[in-house]
């Protein structure tokens, strides 16, 4: 009865309630509801992540508690749901999804039917009235990716359209002299759309447009490859160049020095895709290069990065401290962006402001104040930092700390109560700490602002339809670092093979992470002036894995293959 008693006094609503039925304890419940407010995460999300308790039993104790009656989603058809209603940011943003509306009212499968705050911000979004119907948390996650991927226009129904007409316009504030020059060229401009098109359908992420002396040739990154795609005649490189030019905003008239500008192609009525484009003179002609800026898939949930439990748990730990840096580092193409844009959505609230200065700014995110660097008009990292910490900030992301003077700004103003996060380029996390040592920062100032480094690299998925065992003899497996207790428990590798689902046997990436906390054992090493090889000692012996240990995890998961593996990660 006083346990009872307790329980009122310091729960309410739903948690009350899961304590009442007997379905987790008073200590868990109020344990878990501080983390989740301290983690700024929904009740029922933090429970189901955390596998405290299964989604059907929360759901059922709320249906009982608040009188609400529980939908089971697998009843609806989710590739006909009224998702375009609600801006897809506030779809995910709140795991609110629209499933049936009837005149002005909006009726949204929510997990935790008290979510007033959702209810009223898409209300206000759509002016219609919401009510809320009670789910499963689990069934609601994967059904909001499923609705959504379904009111995208399909890369089928895009490439049956008029491809003429397709909406494509330049994304330049500034309208050059030679604006108003045009191709008119219908089979060039359906070429170039459609080569659009297929690089978005093929989920690439850049296009490059390259002239030789006896060809013309079309490629696409994916998953971090080239691979060649077209072929077109020789003949009509130079028109085809110069469209892109025209839809970039480009001087067609200027072929010897590089150029840069930016394109938009409008794929639905909700998602627009940027193309950021340079020009560059070879020895046959000017090669055009597109960086396909999708914000809607470089925006990932935290649990699709590929963290293992405990480095997203101290992940987590350092972008919620109040002050301090978090470095990222990798190879360009790693994701390094898209890790931080992860921390900085999780972080992203009314009650905070976050600035970023990158160059240039690829992920578009609605308050977040971003600003694109811009050397000419002398707008640097370090001019961009020195005017954020004018700007009353609690978050500061600077797009790579390149040079002492940005290094030094990014230290202090760690140091004065804000938190900064940035990239550098280096292998991996301990090398980092000796580059800013080598840059010329003081140790002691790295000491007292670094919280956090994260070393990451991206590997190939292998495809989960046509994966197959690999037969390794035991010595090899031993070579390639797994240990005697993974042999003896007889691992199972897989390798690729191919399918009509996949490219040469893999379907999207994965990270591989070194997330080392900076502990006061390496606080001291770095104001001793301890190397690189020092510094990962003393990290292994804390438990933090490196590159090829998480990398091995990933293959004895099946997630990747050991070739895949090598290729990102030795040196």
């Amino acid at each position: 009865m006083a346990t009872d008693q307790t329980a009122k006094n310091k729960l309410s609503g739903l948690a009350l309630r899961l304590v009442r039925d007997n379905l987790i304890t008073e200590i868990e419940a109020i344990a878990a509801h501080d983390d989740a407010n301290r983690r700024r995460q929904a009740f029922v999300s933090y429970l189901v992540e955390q596998k405290l308790l299964d989604s059907r039993r929360i759901a059922v104790a709320a249906s009982h508690e608040f009188g609400v009656p529980l939908l089971d989603l697998h009843a609806l058809d989710l590739l006909n749901l009224p998702v375009n209603l609600v801006d897809e940011r506030l779809v995910r943003k709140h795991r609110a999804l629209p499933i049936f509306r009837r005149g002005n009212r909006l009726f949204l499968a929510l997990s935790d039917p008290t979510n007033d705050q959702a209810l009223e911000e898409i209300r206000f979004n759509t002016g219609l009235a919401t009510d809320a119907v009670l789910v499963e948390e689990d069934k609601l996650k994967a059904a909001i990716e499923t609705a959504i991927e379904a009111q995208d226009t399909t890369m089928t129904e895009l490439m049956d359209a008029d491809l003429e007409k397709l909406e494509i316009t330049p994304d330049d504030e500034e309208l050059r002299e030679d604006a108003d020059i045009n191709i008119d060229d219908a089979p060039i401009v359906r070429y170039v759309n459609k080569v659009l098109v297929d690089a978005i359908a093929a989920g690439a992420s850049d296009i490059h447009f390259e002239p030789y002396e006896k060809f013309f040739r079309v490629r696409f990154r994916q998953d971090g490859m080239l691979r060649e795609v077209a072929s077109p005649p020789m003949n009509i490189a130079g028109r085809l160049v110069a469209r892109l030019k025209v839809m970039s905003r480009m001087n067609i008239a200027e072929r010897r020095v590089p150029q840069d500008g930016r394109i938009k192609l409008k794929v639905s009525r909700t998602r627009d895709i940027d193309f950021r484009v340079n020009t560059l003179p070879t020895l046959y002609g000017e090669k055009v290069v597109l960086r396909i800026l999708d914000s809607a898939s470089a925006q990932v949930g935290i649990e699709a990065l590929g963290f293992e439990s405990e480095q997203r748990a101290a992940f987590l730990e350092a972008i919620h401290k109040p002050y301090g840096m978090i470095l990222v580092t990798g190879p360009t193409g790693s994701g390094k962006t898209v890790s931080l844009y992860t921390a900085l959505n999780l972080l992203n609230q009314p009650d905070i402001n976050i600035s970023t200065v990158e160059d240039p700014v690829e992920i578009q995110v609605p308050g977040i104040n971003q600003v694109s660097m811009n050397p000419k008009t002398g707008l640097t990292f370090a001019a961009a930092l020195r005017a954020f910490l004018r700007q009353d900030p609690d978050i500061v992301m600077v797009g790579e700390i390149r040079d002492l003077e940005t290094a030094e700004i990014a230290v202090k103003a760690a140091q004065t109560g804000h938190l900064v996060l940035s990239t550098l380029h280096t292998n991996d996390a301990p090398q980092s700490l000796t580059r800013l040592a080598n840059m010329g920062v003081a140790p002691f100032n790295i000491a007292s602002s670094v919280l956090l480094i994260m070393a990451q690299r991206l590997a190939r998925r292998l495809c989960t339809h046509c994966k197959a065992p690999e037969d390794l003899p035991r010595e090899v497996l031993r070579q390639e670092g797994f240990s005697e207790a993974d042999i003896e428990e007889g691992i199972v590798v897989f390798g690729p093979v191919g399918c009509e689902r996949c490219t040469k046997g893999y379907r999207g990436r994965v990270g591989i992470f070194q997330v080392m906390p900076v502990s006061e054992s390496i606080r001291r090493l770095i104001l001793e002036g301890g190397n690189s090889m020092q510094l990962a000692e003393q990290a292994h012996r804390e438990g933090v894995a490196d590159l090829r240990e998480s990398g091995l995890r990933k293959v004895k998961e099946g997630m990747t293959s050991l070739e895949e593996l090598n290729r990102v990660t030795k040196e």
